[in-house]
Order: C-alpha cells, then sequence, then structure tokens
C-alpha cells in the first residue's frame, strides 16, 4: 500500500521541527509516552476481560544500534491494526488516547497523550520513522515507513508475531548525539524516570556475592555482574498513601529527586487531591538560606508521571518558589508539546490550594504536643523564617493565615506568637500614646549595649534580622493596631518608649546653646545631627542613634525592586545624642583650655562611635594616640 498523509499542508514536517517542540530531545518522552499509553490500555482490556491470555513481560524497551544508525522504542502494549494506524498515524492530530477514552471513561488506567502529535516529534531528529506493530486483535502485523515526507508506505508485516509496536528511527546525522549511550540515558532520567511503566534501557553493573568462589575467610567474594538497567520508579513516592510512607520514606525520595542535595529537608507536605481537581505531589521544606532571592527550579511538574517542566510560575505561589519536590496533575493545561503552561482557572485553584495546603501545615506545627516544651515551628523556625516572611509580603490570604502562627524571637532564644507576646510586653511597653512599642535589635552583638540598657528598664527586645525585616515590621505595623516597632539603636533608653515622666536638667537653656556649637564643631556635621538630651546621670556621655524611620526605608530601598530610590541613595545619617546630665559633659562646658576642650568632645565622641562599630582608619589611629597621651 501507498498513500499520502491526511494532512492539511505539504510542509508538515518543517513545522514540527521548528515550531511544534522547543527542544528537540523531547522527541523521546513523546515516543515512550506513547508506549506507556499503550501498555496501560492493554492493562485496561485485561481487567475488563476484553483481552483473554497472559499479557507478559509489559517492560519497554529503549535500543540503540550504532552500526545501522537506530533508536528504537519498543513496547508489548495493545499494538494497532491496519485501519487504526490509518486512523492514528496517517491523519495527523487525530488522537488514538481521545478515542480510548471514550470508550472506556468508566474503567482506564492514568493515559498521557490526548494531541496526536507526539509520535511525529520523531522526525526532528530522524530521516526516517518505521512502525512495525501488531494489534492485540487477531489481525496482521504492519509495517509503516516515512522519510519526512507527506509519502509513506504500509505494508503486512509477517515478521513481527508479538502484540505490540516498535518505533523505529533512523537518526539524522545531524542528531549523532542520540546514538550515544550516555544521552539517551541522560533524557530517559530526565523525562522518564516516574513514568508508570518500567523502561528497559542497556545494562549496568552490581556487585553480588559469589556463588562459587570464597576468600581465605571462606566468605563469598564480591562478583560485578551485569544485568538489565531499569531507568525509572513506576511508583514513585507520591503515589502512594502518606500513611505508608515514614519520614525515612520521605527523605529517601528527597535525595533521589535532588541527590546534589546534602542536607535533610525540614519537612514536606504530601499532596493528595482528587476534588475539584486532581494534584498529588510532595513539597519539602529546605534550610533557607538568609536571602530574599527563590531558589527556583526546584519543583518539578509532572502531568501523569511524565516529567513537563520545572518551571511552574503561575501553578505554585511566587513565595513557595523556595520549596523543593514534585507536583503531578493531569489538570493542568497544557499546549501540544507539553512544554509551556496554559493560564485557566484550574491552574488558579491549584496555586490557592497549595498556598492553603503549606498554611495547614505551618498552623497544625505551631501546637504544642502534650509534655513537649516546644512546638515543631519553633524547632525549625529559624530555618524557615524568612520563608514565612517573604510568604506573607506576598500573598494576602497566606498572611491572614500566618498571623495566627508567625513566631518572633526574643534576644534570649525564647519564642511567642503574636498574640500572645503582645500581652507580654503590653503592661511595660506602651508609650504616653497608648501605643506598644516592639523593641527589636538586628544584631546581638553590635547592639548589645542597646539591648542591655533596655533590659535593665525592665523592656523585651526581639531579635529580627533577616533581610526582609524592614519591610515585614511595617506589614505588622500595618495588621496590629496601634502598634510601632522601634530597632534598640534609633533613639536613647528612655525615648525608645516616650512616657509623661521627664528627667530634670542640670543645664540651663543658656548653658546648653553654648554646649552645642562646641560639640558639633568636632563632628561632620554631613553625617551627624547633635542632640541634646536630658539623661540619666549614669547613661553614657554621648551616644549614637539613627532614625528609625530613615534607616528603615533605606534598608527598603535596597532590599527592593525599585520605586524607593530616593530614600536608597540618601546618605547613612546619625543622631549624636549629648547627655547634658553627665559630669563628663558638665566638664567640657567649663573646660577654659580650648585644645583640652577639644580633646574632651573627641575622645567622647569616638568612644561613642567605636561603640557602634563607626570608628576606623585614620579616625581610629588618632583615637588610640590620643587616649595614650590621655592617660
Amino acid at each position: 500500500m501507498q498513500g499520502k498523509l491526511n494532512v492539511q499542508t505539504e510542509n508538515i514536517f518543517p513545522v514540527i521541527k521548528k515550531f511544534l517542540y522547543s527542544d528537540h530531545e523531547i522527541f523521546l518522552r513523546e515516543l515512550i509516552s506513547n508506549a506507556v499509553d499503550a501498555t496501560q490500555k492493554i492493562k485496561t482490556l485485561a481487567t475488563r476481560g476484553d483481552c483473554q491470555g497472559e499479557l507478559g513481560d509489559l517492560t519497554i524497551d529503549v535500543k540503540i544500534d550504532e552500526k545501522k544508525k537506530t533508536l528504537t522504542v519498543s513496547d508489548r502494549g495493545i499494538g494497532m491494526t491496519a485501519d487504526e494506524v490509518e486512523r492514528y498515524i496517517n491523519q495527523i492530530a487525530f488522537s488514538g488516547v481521545t478515542d480510548f477514552m471514550e470508550k472506556y471513561n468508566d474503567n482506564h488506567e492514568q493515559l498521557i497523550g490526548h494531541f496526536g502529535l507526539g509520535f511525529y516529534s520523531a522526525f526532528m531528529v530522524s530521516d526516517k520513522v518505521e512502525i512495525f506493530t501488531k494489534s492485540w486483535k487477531e489481525e496482521p502485523a504492519q509495517h509503516w515507513s516515512c522519510d519526512g515526507s507527506p509519502e509513506f508506505t504500509m505494508n503486512e508485516d509477517k515478521n513481527h508475531a508479538d502484540r505490540g509496536t516498535d518505533i523505529v528511527l533512523h537518526i539524522a546525522d545531524d542528531c549523532k548525539e542520540f546514538l550515544e549511550e550516555s544521552t539517551v540515558l541522560q533524557l530517559l532520567k530526565k523525562y522518564c524516570r516516574f513514568m508508570p511503566v518500567s523502561i528497559r534501557f542497556g545494562e549496568e553493573s552490581i556487585w553480588v556475592d559469589s556463588e562459587t568462589e570464597c576468600d581465605k575467610d571462606g566468605n563469598p567474594k564480591r562478583v560485578e555482574k551485569k544485568q538489565p538497567r531499569i531507568v525509572n520508579d513506576p511508583d514513585p513516592a507520591w503515589k502512594k498513601s502518606p500513611a505508608s510512607l515514614a519520614d525515612e520514606d520521605y527523605k529517601k525520595f528527597y535525595h533521589e529527586l535532588f541527590p546534589m542535595n546534602f542536607e535533610e529537608p525540614l519537612f514536606q507536605i504530601h499532596l493528595n487531591v482528587d476534588f475539584p481537581f486532581n494534584l498529588t505531589g510532595i513539597l519539602y521544606f529546605p534550610k533557607v538560606r538568609k536571602t530574599i532571592d527563590p531558589n527556583r527550579n526546584k519543583i518539578q511538574l509532572y502531568c501523569n508521571q511524565v516529567f513537563v517542566t520545572d518551571q511552574v510560575d503561575g501553578i505554585v505561589p511566587d513565595y513557595l518558589m523556595l520549596l523543593h519536590g514534585v507536583l503531578d496533575s493531569p489538570d493542568i493545561p497544557l499546549n501540544v508539546s507539553r512544554s509551556y503552561l496554559q493560564s485557566d482557572s484550574n491552574v488558579k485553584k491549584i496555586s490557592q490550594h497549595i498556598s492553603k495546603k503549606v498554611a495547614d501545615k505551618l498552623e497544625e506545627m505551631s501546637k504544642k504536643k502534650e509534655g513537649e516544651e516546644r512546638s515543631a515551628l519553633e524547632e525549625k523556625w529559624d530555618d524557615i523564617k524568612i520563608f514565612v516572611q517573604y510568604g506573607m509580603l506576598t500573598d494576602e490570604k497566606f498572611c491572614e493565615r500566618a498571623m495566627k502562627f508567625y513566631l518572633v524571637k526574643g534576644v534570649d532564644g525564647s519564642y511567642y506568637t503574636l498574640d500572645s507576646y503582645r500581652e507580654r510586653i503590653k503592661p511595660l511597653q506602651t508609650d504616653k500614646d497608648k501605643i506598644v512599642c516592639y523593641l527589636y535589635a538586628s544584631d546581638v552583638e553590635n547592639e548589645h549595649s542597646y539591648i542591655e540598657k533596655a533590659k535593665a528598664k525592665g523592656y523585651d527586645v526581639l531579635l529580627m534580622d533577616s533581610p526582609l525585616e524592614s519591610h515585614f515590621i511595617n506589614l505588622l505595623e500595618q495588621k496590629i493596631e496601634k502598634t510601632r516597632f522601634v530597632r534598640v539603636d534609633s533613639d536613647t533608653v528612655e525615648n525608645l518608649i516616650p512616657h509623661d515622666d521627664a528627667i530634670p536638667e542640670k543645664l540651663n537653656k543658656e548653658e546648653q546653646e553654648r554646649l552645642k556649637p562646641i560639640i558639633e564643631g568636632e563632628v561632620d556635621k554631613q553625617k551627624f545631627t547633635v542632640q541634646l538630651e536630658s539623661l540619666e546621670e549614669n547613661d553614657a556621655p554621648i551616644q549614637v542613634t539613627q532614625s528609625e524611620f530613615m534607616r528603615r526605608y533605606r534598608e527598603m530601598a535596597q532590599t527592593s525592586g525599585g520605586g524607593m530610590g530616593f530614600y536608597g541613595d540618601m546618605p547613612e545619617n546619625y543622631n549624636l545624642v549629648v547627655n547634658i546630665n553627665h559630669p563628663l559633659i558638665g566638664r567640657v562646658l567649663v573646660e577654659t583650655d580650648v585644645e583640652k576642650q577639644k580633646d574632651l568632645v573627641n575622645q567622647l565622641t569616638d568612644l561613642a562611635l567605636l561603640a557602634n562599630g563607626l570608628l576606623k582608619g585614620e579616625a581610629l589611629s588618632r583615637f588610640l594616640q590620643r587616649s595614650v597621651a590621655m592617660i
């Protein structure tokens, strides 16, 4: 028999080669997907009793013949009759899966293809493609052949006695890499490693105990043995019941997915949804570094266990791109090559469901179990805090849920929910305007002296040290009524939480007016603003503070993509707070020797700068020389 492919254009193959598929390597996934479908169909027919007898070995075989320049994909599935070849091969884009599902929609294995174009991806890498197929029905086997033009030949094949289909690709000269075992194995591992039918390719070496040889101690020798290589796991962890898996099973699967990730995942969420859409998968929480850049491309998307992509934007909310794992859904719409996702309502529903399941898991972890000192969330909080912050900043619904379980951490290492912490600090840290003030530090070591002063007043201090804190603090101030966050070094301890009681001033107005220019004359006015404050006599004579508002917005500008450039471009500015009640400041005012007065002012100022890590270079050298001279 000879004929012409029933298509609307003579140029279908150039279109397939150039536009239909994004990567030539996709051909192997498509051909094996078809083989899997054929195998699943024969299983369905056997289950229904339509196909009698033993099914035999249903393993799919992939073979390379370098001499003949062929790559063959063989299955022992349903096969095709002459009419079916005419219908499903010669009429491009008429899918046999669609036909089969319409007939057996009440009982069938999961089938992959729906577009009827996957087979033709073979022509992207081949000069010629042959099909040898025999149907499960009692009809003659068929041999179909096409050289990439619309012309084909099809004849009965008396040599193909077994049920199933062999697709033989005569690889083109410019695609010889697909005749290399390492290349084909890499593609099989990438696209087919979890397909639901076993795939056999080549051989692998294993070490076993010898049955005939022993070592000097009488123990069997370890000998190398060749065995057929099965490249896939047809029953991956995400397809199993969560109740059947232990933590070790989840960890083993994680390292199977990401062999170069040597750290253990913190915990995981097993997704298993069948209404209103189908979704299975496992999402792992990795240990998140102190970075705001999502570690993308670590979630793999599958459709009925066939790898589609690791570009899951749109399906997975942006903040969840920090997670690792697998999602599998036949309800995510794909274009004909399965290479790109199309946005529709199902995708949005899946995205919302994933976000909800993450919130459910975190809320569940936040509840302490009877007899336990810490919740599971507290134990892992430092490793996932930035992830939760990222989610709250970018997803309003997640934020509403997270407000219930979000934890703040004290500088002493204690954890509190937002509600419990507010109740804890409310009595002492409510200012004169009835605003509850949350004091925090971003670096315990560098801000140690400020933390100690706050603690001496009986105040609580939080540790807020992620790169997102400035943005996150703004969010909390919006979400929690009558709340203000203040870093401990943003003002003197007396002014961090303003009260009505004022400390009496030891210097009158006239003395203060004489003192201020003396201090200002020894500091860089572009960088420091001198403020005279009435503080406790035992407080430091001079302190360095930085405006909470300006510092916070500068940090936000530095970590946001734009729109706050004005703040980000502003130079750092500090307040030099002079304690007018300290005896040394009184000495500055009464010192008549101008040089000694300058030395005293510089020494007190440098001490304040040194305490904040701001004294460096030449200024630090001068301070050391002056200190020795004064001693």
